[in-house]
Parts: structure tokens; sequence; C-alpha cells
């Protein structure tokens, strides 16, 4: 018979290391039933039959946020065996609110204090057998960035799990206990008697959500109102002042605190990096450096390598060659083969070197604890046009991929917030359009430094701009949420984590050049290749001259001739950008006719650099930034809409800025760079007016947006 463990735990505590550390490569991850909300699963190294299940991160079990719901029903309706709660160390009083309503709950808890390595090497001391003692569950020492005591920590739930235990629960005040106590009477046969004690402290508290849930919901109300108004508060604040009032009992017997009034590391290098004049300096300056990596140094150096000897003329194409013909394979199989899908899954993997320098450099900012701070740093800044800090978290998420940094926006409770959020987060740079940027910065721009930057800042440009337009708007309208949230203390992250996180983000790249892409760059070769011909369906006589794809490319092109690159083939590669945005990548490859798509343009880029200026490449590039997202982050938009007027007014939204944006590039650069006046400069200037009128415009109602922001330091 199997053990469920249950790993429980706030934000940023180190569960998601420990997770990764119990359970190694034996790990399922998925959604929760019903809901867009991670689930991870995973097996205890050499223990087939222990399954622990990785919560979300929360910080309590009221239904406050969707993770906090999908964590309550778990625990409530699963009922694992045993909860492996992980506390951060050095912050015992947030996460030990947590523990005090998890012991609640009737299930045997293990208490696994994380980065104790880190509390000792401030001078503190924690004494874990007092901490066991007052809290009523059992404690471990561990560091789960390090390794120390984990396994111990599981063994001990395991154990515990066996024995069944029961679990002691501590007690309010005496007078409030004896209002709990009427609670737990009145409760009927239907709640089982270990979870009563939840229950009635749910009811006390007002927990709607808990009474919906409950089969027969006793008449309480009157206990409640008493209880209220012997005490003089309301019931919520009632429990929560009691609760850490007895925190508060246990960190005075238990923790003894040398560095009081000491600054730590964190708190010096905080000083700096989130100063307000210096703070976002700073950050743009570690994007830079970020993106000088991995798109014009370290990066292009190994993508040169893959396309010149992977992808090369004497590298997967000649041996493909070679051996089909070898083998007699049919001249058109041969010719999808090789020119179509090694031409175009060729022309997208060449950038996966990029890619993982990228997601390294990604990683190890996250790991350390400065993403966190980025954070509250654009907080300020979200702020002032309606969004608070957490608006920024989804974005950060959709710097890997679009389809978790939407998902990522049901963390905000505002709705207003949390559509605007999912309307803009795809603007930030995923990992799939950053092939798009190494191929028009080392192509076109012959690898000018300021190119891949500045699409981060342009996706950046975008979100700032779209909040103080939007928020003017009726829909949009009203206060942002208060931004709290717990910074992490700075720490060197592990090889191992930061390795796993570049793969996993890496790994779900290559899947789609597997998948879609490859069907995608079937679909195209076929359509560039075969057409009318002397009024006979077949196979045209040069490549992609008078085929099916040229047909449609033609047929739209108009369009986006004001934007500069009207020439048949970018269109289709913006169009099929929108099935996957690596398809416009794979998809140039293909209608050039090449197996690989350098940076330098020696191959095919001599073509393409003659129907296309600098300024209408840079025009294509933005379009492709800002224009709807690929098919997957649109079906994520559409599940986090949840309404089809709203789906539609998001993409609508995103084409209409990637077009007017591209417009203005193409034709005020044009006019600035070579002095060509023409309507098209008209219509650019007025849309430039009408855009300053929309930012610069009074809100609709007079109020401050202004909301105090709080930075919880671990």
């Amino acid at each position: 018979m199997s053990i469920k463990i249950a790993l429980a735990g706030n934000p940023n505590c180190g569960k998601t290391t420990l997770f990764n550390g119990l359970t190694g490569a034996n790990q399922f991850v998925g959604n929760w039933p019903g809901v867009t909300v991670e689930k991870k699963e995973g097996k205890l190294k050499n223990h087939k039959d222990v399954i622990i299940t990785d919560l979300p991160g929360i910080y309590s079990l009221s239904p406050y946020t969707l993770e906090e719901v999908v964590a309550r029903k778990y625990l409530l309706e699963e009922k694992p065996d045993v909860i492996l709660n992980i506390i951060d160390g050095t912050n015992l009083e947030r996460n030990l609110y947590l523990t005090t309503q998890l012991v609640e709950l009737g299930i045997p808890v293990v208490l696994a204090v994380n980065m104790m390595d880190i509390v000792s090497k401030n001078g503190d001391d924690i004494n874990l057998k007092k901490l066991s003692e007052k809290i009523g569950c059992e404690a471990v020492a561990i560091s789960a960035l390090k390794g120390d005591g984990i396994m111990e920590a599981a063994k001990r739930a395991v154990a515990l799990a066996s024995k069944k235990a029961a679990v002691p629960v501590h007690s309010f005040s005496d007078e409030v206990e004896i209002y709990l106590k009427d609670i737990e009477n009145k409760l009927g046969a239907d709640i089982p008697q270990e979870q009563k004690r939840f229950f009635a402290i749910k009811l006390f508290e007002r927990d709607d959500k808990i009474k919906a849930e409950m089969k027969s919901a006793p008449n309480v109300e009157s206990i409640i109102t008493e209880a209220e108004g012997a005490l003089d508060d309301d019931s919520e604040s009632i429990i929560t002042n009691e609760r850490y009032v007895y925190i508060a009992s246990m960190i005075d017997s238990c923790y003894k605190k040398s560095s009081r009034g000491k600054e730590t590391l964190s708190d010096k290098i905080d000083k700096v990096v989130t100063n307000r004049i210096l703070a976002l300096p700073i950050f743009a300056g570690i994007m830079f450096l970020v993106y000088f990596l991995s798109v014009t140094t370290v990066g292009a150096t190994l993508t040169d390598w893959v396309n010149d000897v992977a992808f090369g003329e004497n590298g997967i194409p000649m041996f493909l060659t070679t051996f089909l013909t070898n083998v007699h394979c049919a001249e058109w199989l041969m010719d999808l083969i090789v020119n179509g899908i090694v031409a175009g899954v060729g022309a997208v993997l060449g950038f996966v070197p990029q890619m993982l320098v990228l997601f390294i450099c990604l990683a190890f900012l996250e790991a350390c604890g400065y993403m966190a701070r980025v954070a509250f740093i654009m907080d300020r800044i979200f702020r002032k046009f309606g969004l608070s800090g957490k608006s920024f978290i989804p974005m950060l998420i959709g710097t890997g991929c679009g389809v978790p940094g939407v998902m990522a926006s049901r963390t905000i409770e505002s709705d207003r917030d949390r559509k605007m959020t999912i309307m803009t987060t795809t603007f930030i740079p995923c990992g799939a359009k950053l092939p798009i940027i190494a191929l028009i910065a080392g192509a076109l721009f012959n690898d000018a430094w300021w190119v891949a930057p500045s699409a981060y800042f342009v996706g950046i440009a975008a979100i700032v701009c779209s909040g103080i337009i939007l928020k003017k708007t009726k829909p949009f309208a009203g206060e942002p949420a208060p931004f709290v949230m717990e910074l992490p203390a700075y720490h060197m992250p592990t090889v191992g984590n930061v390795l796993r996180s570049m793969w996993e983000r890496g790994w779900s790249f290559i899947k789609k050049a597997g998948t879609i892409i490859l069907l995608s760059t079937i679909f195209i070769w076929f359509t560039s290749n075969y057409g009318m011909v002397d009024g006979h369906f077949g196979r045209v006589d040069e490549l992609s001259e008078g085929s099916i794809l040229c047909g449609i490319g033609t047929a739209i092109a108009w369009i986006f001739k004001p934007l500069g690159w009207g020439e048949w083939r970018m269109s289709v590669a913006a169009i099929t950008g929108l099935v996957a945005k690596e398809n416009v990548v794979g998809t140039l490859g293909i209608l050039f006719g090449v197996a690989e798509v350098s940076e330098n343009g020696a191959e095919i880029w001599g073509t393409l650099q003659a129907s296309m200026t600098s300024v209408a490449a840079y025009s294509f590039l933005v379009f492709n930034l800002l224009c709807a997202p690929c098919f997957a982050a649109m079906g994520a938009i559409k599940r986090e809409m949840n309404n089809h007027k709203w789906f539609w007014a998001a993409i609508g939204y995103q084409c209409l800025l990637a077009y007017v944006a591209s417009l203005c590039i193409f034709q005020l650069g044009t006019f600035f760079t070579t002095g060509v006046f023409s309507v098209g400069t008209v219509v650019a200037i007025v849309i430039v007016i009408i855009f300053l009128y929309l930012l610069l415009r009074p809100y609709r109602e007079n109020k401050s947006y202004v909301v105090g922001t709080k930075m919880m330091k671990a």
C-alpha cells in the first residue's frame, strides 16, 4: 500500500528545491483537475511506494487565491497520510502561520525547518526540541539547497504516516475556546471527527466557502455574533490575532536571534539593487548583459557552431542526402526531408544554444533571489498606471513561455488587473521569439549589440503604455490591488537546480519543434513547392514561384506593405508565426531553400537585404514581438478569460498595437533616415498624436491609484 506525502509551504521557502531533491527524475507534471494550476507528483527516491505531492505555495488555508483553494481541497478531500511542512528558518513568524492551520486538519505533520545553514551563519539558534513541543509535531533541520537532512525529514514523515498517530492541536484563549467548542458540538455527523476542529475555526472566521462545501451548514451565526460582541472585534481578526500571539510565544521560547538590529548581507545588497534611483538602471544593465551573453556573444558562438557544423552543407543535410540516395529514395521524399523538414526544423533548432544560455541566466537570477526584487522594483512603475508588481510575475514567467505566463495571472485577485495582465503578458519576448530576434540582429544588423536588448525593452514599453491607456477606459478603471511580497535571502544557487530549470524550459521548446513546427514545415514545404502549372496541379518549376503559398502570400502581402515588408515570403512567415513563433525562422529557411539560416547572412540573406531596409527589418521584428502569440498561448488566453468577447478583444488589441507600432517605426524611420515624406508618414504622425493623447489624457475618475507597497524581508 502506497504512502501519500503532501509537501506544503509558503512561496519562496525552498519547497520546489526540496521536492526536486526528494524525487529526482521521478516526477510527473500536469494540471490539477479543472484548473490550470500546475500539479507536481513524484516518487521518493528508492521508495516506489511513497508518493510526494507538491502543493502550490500558499500563505494560509483561507480561500483567497486559486492556489489556496486547490491546496485546501486536496488536503480535505484526498487526506494524505502525512504533511511535510517546509518552513523558512530565517522567517519563522510568517511561515508558522500556515503550520498552525495544517495541524488543525487532523493529519500528521512533520516540520522541515529549511535554511538552517543560513540561521547558523547569522549567529542565530533555533531550539528544534522546544519548537516541536510547542507546535505539537516533530521538527527536523534541513538545507534544501545543499541537500542536508532532506532524506531524514522524508523518513520521519514515512514513519509518522505508518504510525497513524493522533495529532495534538494548540488551544486559543479560554474565551475563544468556549465559542469554538459550541460550534464543534453543532457540526453534523457528515464532518469527520478529526476535521471538526478545522471546520469550527473556519466557520468562526466566517469562511463562506467552507460553509458552502458542507452538506449541512449549521446555524452558527448567533455564536459568532455573540463572540464578536464580547471580544470587541470581527471573528476573522480575532483568530488571526490569536494565532500570532501563539506564534510569538513559540518564537520567544525557542528562537535566539543574536543578529537582532544588525544588517545582513541581503539587507546591504538590497540597499543598492532596490534603491529608488539605482534600481531601474541596474535592472536594465542586468537584462542587457543577459541578452548580450545569450544572443550576441556566448550563445551566438554556440549557434554558429550548430548551424555551420550540424546543419551546414557538410553536416546533417549532406549525410541525409547521401543516405537517401544510396537507398534509392524517391526524389520528392528526399526533397521533403532535406529541404522541408531539415530546412524548417533545423533552422529553428539551430537557435537552441542561444535559448539555453538565456534560460541559464534567467534561472540563476530567479534562484539567487534577484527576480523577486525585480517584482518589487517594477511595482513602483506598474502602480503608476494601475497595476501592482504582482502583474510582473506572469510577465517574468512569460520570458520562458507565454502559456505558463498567462496561466500565472490567476494569482491576481483583482479581475480588472488580471484581464489587463493577460492582455499584455505576451508582449514580453518569450523563448520562442528569441530565434527571430537573433536572426534579425545577426543577418540584417551585423550583430549590433543593441538589437536583442531593445526587443526586451520594447515589450516592457508596450506593457507600460498599454497599462496607462487601458486603465483610463471604463472596463479597467479602478484601484490596483495592494502588493505584498516576501523576499527570500540572497543565496548562491546550486548548479543542479539551475541546469534543471534550463533543461525543463529548453526541452519544452525542443518538443514543440518536433511536433507543431514539424507539421508546419511539412505544410509549408508542400504549399511552397506545388501549385498550378499550365492549368494542371503539380510541382512548380522554380522553388516557391507559382506555388500555393506564393498565391496566399501575394494575396495578403498588401496588408503589410505599409510596414515595409510587403514581400510575400515575409508576409507568409509572419502568418505562420501565429501557429508557433519559431515557425517564422523555419518558414524562411524553407522559402529560401536552405537547410540552415546563419546569422551572417552569407547564404540567403542577400536576397532579403535587397528587398528590405534595416528600418523595415526592425519593423518586422517589432510586429512579431507584439502581435497575437502562438496558438498554444492563445488557447491559454481563452481559458483564462473564460469569455469569447474578452478573448477576441485581447487578440484584436495585440494585433492592432503590433500593426500601428510597426507602421510608425517604418514610416517615421524611413523619413528620418532618407527624408522621404509620403502619405504613410502623415498616417504615422496622426497615429503618434492619437497615441500621445490617449497616454496623457487624465483618468476618468479623479482618484489616487497609489496604494502602499510592502516589501517583506525573509
